[in-house]
């Protein structure tokens, strides 16, 4: 059952429900970019070379991507530059330093509201639009551990079952601490805490069935985005865009 869990939750592997979200993802997010005035500065907050080889933006000469992430990594690409740093600190950057500022599903790796408020406060800060996704708290499938609403269940009781067997993308951790640890390494977000996060912002919801499986927070663009099977939380995106000095 595990394994084809992983299966359809591996947005490495073309065709599943994962890549499926990816590629429609894709779609919104070249159509956004495409529409501004090049060149574009886009800031990646936790994000990898990787990401934008397969969206199709490496290489490309009317975008400069800057990579923000915990660990060191290659940036073979001449438009990407890499930087190790803190998603809730980017005081190295100036205030609307970045056209755009992108972030997929990174913030729900921050452990405290505290902290998850502190990036989504940097993240406003230096870019003049955002694109951040996060998966939902609430879909009863939990993306990470892959089990039934896992996010919302007591800390005591996934470190329980985390201690017990394999969950998901996480290997069984027999030692207590090691499990509060990768337990603790996750903290989902509901649509009602994004939107306090992101007063101003769009927040676009991504649908499995009648579900919403994660949500996209557009925040700064002239027009919202998303196809007719898109829905949205709360009032749309009130910040204007910040244009160019």
């Amino acid at each position: 059952m595990t394994a084809w869990l992983r299966g359809l939750a591996d947005s490495r592997r073309p065709g599943s429900v994962a890549d499926r979200f990816r590629q429609r993802r894709f779609v919104m997010f070249r159509e956004l970019i495409d529409a501004l005035p090049g060149p574009v500065r886009i800031l990646d907050v936790g994000g990898t070379t990787l990401f934008w080889e397969r969206v199709g933006y490496a290489g490309h000469d009317r975008v400069e991507i800057v990579l923000v992430n915990l660990m060191e990594q290659d940036a073979p690409h001449g438009n990407i530059t890499a930087q190790v740093g803190d998603a809730t600190d980017l005081s190295r950057f100036a205030d609307d330093a970045f056209d755009v500022v992108v972030s997929n599903s990174v913030i729900e790796h921050l452990s405290t509201l505290e902290l998850q408020a502190r990036m989504a406060a940097e993240i406003l800060r230096v870019g003049r639009r955002a694109y951040v996704q996060t998966p939902n708290r609430y879909f009863p499938l939990e993306p990470h551990f892959l089990f039934p609403f896992f996010g919302i269940l007591p800390i005591r009781v996934r470190v329980f079952l985390l201690r017990r067997m394999d969950l998901g993308w996480y290997k069984r951790q027999p030692d207590p601490a090691s499990a509060l640890g990768d337990v603790r390494s996750v903290r989902l977000l509901s649509g009602g805490e994004l939107r306090q996060l992101f007063p101003a912002a769009r927040i676009v919801r991504e649908r499995l069935l009648w579900l919403t499986k994660s949500y996209i927070v557009l925040d700064g663009w002239d027009e919202p985005a998303g196809s007719p099977d898109h829905g949205s939380v709360g009032r749309p995106a009130g910040r204007p865009h910040k244009s160019r000095q």
